[in-house]
């Protein structure tokens, strides 16, 4: 064989490796053989519109078939309450929200107002365990004209870190949500972002709806992989986006938008989502729309099979 042969040979070996894999992984069939994983079905209690007691309201969210709930916190509701409600009902607190991460967010140049954000999330660390719930979703930064993205990134870090002796102590996980608050804006910064922290009880609760804005979800899923803990359901409309406004997005009906519930699940399930929880965190409404969002919600779950 010439050394012609030789390479022309060798090269067409080597093209034929490359390229027959990549032709085999497209993004069409990469989900196709994943398994089945555990899902259970969450809702904010926020979105109960009818005025009901705290017990009524987690029978009316048996009834219409959950599993489990998400509070505010700390001190929203009476935490006797909630234990009563949750034992008489089985249905279960699954976690909480801290009210106070937008207002002092743990990024804020003044050091005053981030001591006040670690001692709110703290006394939700603890609020949580007390109410037998496993996460408390905190927003990590807030980005404007006046705070760096930089500096917020820095800030951020140094504050969770801050929080996580509070997270042993308890055995309650952060679980940090991707909303638009101007900071991690791709799913490979939130990847890096929490990869930093570096800590099993620091997370990320992804929230679907939020980043159709400038991605697709599964494309987040894939790259925080275990990391994350929660995840949040909502729907959203790029067209309508364009149309009318930035927020009017999430108007549209839940399965109805462009998120694509199919592939959402297959990527779910490719990761082997194990935080079990899939909450709806919508526009609030009576029983009879809750019961929609339910059925909704059901759609979605179908995809995993």
């Amino acid at each position: 064989m010439n050394r012609k042969d030789f390479i022309r040979r060798t090269s067409t070996l080597l093209a034929s490796t490359l390229v027959v894999p990549a032709l085999a992984s497209t993004s069409k069939d990469r989900f196709v053989s994943s398994p089945t994983i555990k899902l259970k079905k969450g809702i904010s209690y926020y979105m109960i519109k009818d005025d009901l007691s705290v017990l009524d309201k987690f029978k009316l969210v048996k009834d219409l078939g959950f599993h489990g709930i998400e509070i505010n916190s700390p001190a929203v509701l009476n935490t006797k309450e909630l234990l009563g409600a949750r034992d008489a009902t089985g249905i279960e607190i699954l976690g909480t929200v801290n009210k106070d991460h937008w207002s002092q967010p743990l990024s804020s140049p003044d050091e005053q107002i981030r001591k006040g954000i670690i001692d709110s999330v703290a006394k939700s660390l603890e609020e949580t365990k007390r109410l037998g719930g496993g996460t408390v979703l905190v927003v990590p930064a807030v980005v404007n004209a006046s705070v760096s993205y930089e500096s917020a990134y820095m800030r951020a870090l140094e504050s969770i870190r801050q929080l996580i002796p509070y997270a042993e102590k308890y055995q309650v996980k952060i679980a940090l949500e991707n909303v638009w608050n101007n900071f991690i804006l791709s799913p490979v910064e939130a990847k890096r972002f929490i990869d930093e922290i570096n800590h099993p009880l620091v997370g990320w609760y992804f929230d679907v709806g939020n980043v159709l804005r400038y991605g697709w979800p599964e494309h987040w899923i894939e790259a925080l992989d275990h990391r994350i803990f929660n995840v949040h359901i909502k729907e959203f409309s790029r067209k309508v986006m364009n149309e009318q406004g930035l927020g009017k997005g999430f108007g549209v009906p839940l399965t109805e938008g462009d998120i694509d519930w199919k592939v959402v699940m297959e990527a779910l399930k490719k990761v082997n989502y194990s935080g079990e929880w899939l909450v709806l965190e919508l526009g609030n409404g009576d029983r009879a729309q809750l019961q929609d969002f339910s059925t909704r919600l059901d759609k979605i779950i179908s995809f995993n099979k």
